[in-house]
């Protein structure tokens, strides 16, 4: 009678634990720790694990979506090393301030390949944030959050100008030369960025020296960045230092500072942008001139700015021209501003190059249907500090609208970023 006993309890449980699949549907029911797949059979669970990456990176590797990757401090892909990052992937950076403010770093030499994809976005974040692969939004922390982490940092050995050939990028201490930049490869390649979103990074390394979201110093035009998304950043969402790599997509949501920054004759092209400024930004564009001998310029085409508007009050700028800054803005609406917002040539210089051509504003659309006064008009909001008054003799290539006809391709920024599956592409 035992052994019955024993022998029909044996045939219970196998009956739970193998499969039993009909036509129409599956009633396998599998041990702790398996899962049923979509033919009927138990496999073993995979499970999200954490990495601590507590060293610089030294010879090639890969990052993969089954795991978690946490920023211990500040990281270095070392020159002759790449780190490959797969779709999905996410990076958390530990909090930490100063010299211990976290950051990844791609030296010069070195090369990140971290190419996401729409469905698969590779996402950089804070260690708070509870965020999991296959997600885009966060359970737990506010989108508006900044300060928790450093940022994503490349360097390269394309021209800059400035006090030398190279110098130290802003962010990183001097006693670490791996955050030198600059160069003489106008063709140098630092990798692929491709469907990558950053978000609450900046923290503060010293006295008004914050990180920005993504740095790029030196970068050369054989480096791919494509599909960009920076989100709640304390300093500036995106900057360029010198360089020659040109970029498409990128996007900026609530900078603490400029949405974009470009200095030290950056010399590429940024086609099909869009920035949303917040209660703390200050300029949606900020452009700089050269810092040494060289020179160049650069082109930003195809930009759609929103600007914080609080009861018509504060909230930031449209855009300023400084330092002897040659460029070109094209094809650019500007939208929700506030009524002292204006669009600046910053001195002399500014004014003489607008003058000379080599300053180039082109077919740019402002609206301004949400204010009463104030800078109502683009022969208002065009603003010369200087002392000739160069918009007197030559105007803005610049119209009031209501509806755009110009600016970014805003689908290109659909379903994939933080920033549309909160809604802040409302009014686009």
């Amino acid at each position: 009678m035992k052994n019955t006993f024993n022998l029909l309890a044996a045939l219970f449980l196998i009956t739970l634990m193998i499969s039993s699949c009909g036509d129409d549907d599956c009633t396998t029911m599998c041990p702790a720790g398996q899962i049923l797949t979509a033919d009927c059979t138990c496999e073993m669970e995979e499970v999200t694990s954490p990495t601590l990456v507590e060293s610089n990176i030294t010879a090639n590797t890969t990052w993969t979506a089954d795991n978690v990757y946490t920023l211990s401090g500040r990281i270095t892909v070392t020159s002759g090393a790449t780190l490959t990052i797969e779709p999905g992937t996410i990076i958390k950076g530990k909090s930490g301030a100063e010299e211990n403010a976290t950051a990844l770093v791609i030296a010069r030499g070195a090369k990140i390949i971290a190419e996401g994809t729409a469905s698969a976005p590779i996402i950089f974040t804070s260690e708070a944030d509870m965020i999991e692969s296959g997600s885009i939004q966060s359970p737990n922390l506010d989108p508006s959050l900044n300060g928790l982490w450093g940022g994503l940092i490349i360097l390269g050995n394309a021209p800059i100008s400035g006090d030398a050939a190279s110098v130290q990028i802003e962010g990183i201490p001097p006693s670490d030369q791996n955050g030198l930049y600059g160069g003489a490869d106008a063709a140098d390649n630092s990798g692929v960025l491709r469907y990558v979103s950053i978000r609450h990074g900046g923290t503060d390394i010293g006295e008004g020296n914050e990180i920005n979201g993504l740095t790029l110093g030196g970068v050369g035009s054989g480096t791919v960045i494509d599909y960009v998304e920076v989100i709640s950043n304390v300093d500036d969402g995106i900057e360029f230092f010198g360089g020659t790599v040109n970029c498409t997509n990128l996007l900026v949501y609530n900078q603490g500072d400029d949405a974009f920054d470009a200095d030290q004759a950056y010399q590429g092209t940024v086609d099909n942008f869009v920035g949303i400024a917040g209660p703390e930004s200050d300029h949606s564009l900020e452009f700089d001139g050269p810092e040494g001998a060289s020179t160049g310029t650069y082109t930003f085409r195809n930009g759609s700015l929103k600007g914080w508007n609080d009861a018509g009050t504060g909230g930031g700028e449209y855009a300023d021209m400084r330092d002897a800054v040659t460029c070109n803005i094209e094809d650019c609406y500007f939208f929700n501003y506030s009524e002292d917002s204006d669009f600046e040539l910053n001195g002399d210089a500014e004014s003489q190059n607008y003058t000379a051509g080599t300053i180039n504003f082109v077919s740019l659309e402002f609206n301004t249907s949400h204010l009463t006064s104030g800078n109502l008009l683009v022969t208002d909001i065009f603003v010369d500090d200087s002392t000739l008054d160069a918009f007197a003799a030559k105007p803005a290539d610049a119209t009031n609208v209501t509806t755009p006809t110009v600016g970014a391709d805003v689908s290109k920024f659909r379903n994939w970023t933080l920033t549309d599956a909160e809604g802040f592409l409302t009014g686009f």
